[in-house]
């Protein structure tokens, strides 16, 4: 399998995180960005289609916005303003295009990780 998936568990809650908007982006080489898609995740935390599908992935660098804001007023409605964590915002790049990349977010209101998952 190849192309480009991600997943987004809230750590806070034990849960997925559904309804986040999600946007993908292509870097090109002078600093400019080119949006590729735009999506939200579902009920469980993923997106309902790969972000990028294996005849579209290509070897570059891209960046990947979680807008996780409206997901914690939402879901965490006691958090002080302004967020901590508002756009989540991870560059990466790919560089093999015959393997599957899958960019998992691991989040809670102060703090996130991830990785390159399978």
């Amino acid at each position: 399998m190849t192309g480009l998936t991600t997943h987004i568990l809230d750590t806070s809650s034990g849960q997925p995180a559904d309804q986040v908007s999600i946007k993908l982006y292509a870097l090109n080489e002078d600093g400019t960005r080119q949006l590729l898609t735009e999506t939200r995740s579902n009920d469980d935390g993923r997106t309902d289609a790969p972000l990028l599908n294996p005849d579209a992935i290509a070897v570059g660098r891209y960046e990947l916005v979680f807008e996780m804001g409206a997901y914690f007023k939402q879901h965490h409605p006691n958090l002080p303003s302004p967020l901590f964590l508002d756009d989540i915002v991870l560059r990466f790049g790919i560089a093999d295009v015959t393997s599957h990349y899958h960019v998992p977010l691991l989040v809670s209101p102060y703090g996130y990780s991830t990785y390159r998952g399978s």
